[in-house]
């Protein structure tokens, strides 16, 4: 008797494991397909190239007085120097980084807003020789200064 009744369940149990297995199978194939995250961007311009923030610390009386901050984009129309400087970013971003702390440590002080004109040349200048040549336009996005409190 006992071995008639475990007969009557395995069949039954066999068919719960076939519904359950068809039913997952077809929620798999109803389920929307992952879709990409929308990418964030700055521009619509495929020549634009953002570069990440640059921080200098201002040094007054041998201490730190605050920091300088500079948003920097690269206009590059040409793609054979646009893929060049993609490649490059990561020398160019150093040369960037020491020519503005030496810039921040000899002429920016906390109390006065530093030159902007002064600071697209510096950086203009520094991605023609960084790149050997001329065709990378440098666009300041910000320039901002931050003071640490006394």
């Amino acid at each position: 008797m006992i071995w008639l009744s475990k007969m009557r369940v395995a069949p039954t149990v066999l068919a719960l494991g076939a519904l359950v297995w068809a039913s997952l199978a077809v929620r798999a194939e109803d389920a929307p397909k992952a879709q990409k995250a929308p990418e964030h961007k700055t521009t619509q311009s495929k020549s634009y190239i953002m570069v990440d923030p640059i921080y200098a610390t201002i040094v007054t009386d041998n201490r730190p007085a605050g920091m300088l901050m500079v948003g920097v984009g690269l206009d590059i129309p040409d793609a054979a120097l646009h893929e060049e400087v993609s490649r490059s970013m990561p020398v160019l971003r150093d040369a960037f980084v020491r020519n503005l702390m030496t810039f921040t440590a000899n002429v920016v002080r906390t109390d006065a807003q530093p030159d902007v004109a002064m600071i697209a040349d510096r950086l203009q200048a520094v991605t023609d020789r960084a790149l050997k040549r001329k065709g990378a336009r440098v666009l300041l996005a910000q320039v901002a200064i931050r003071a640490t409190t006394k």
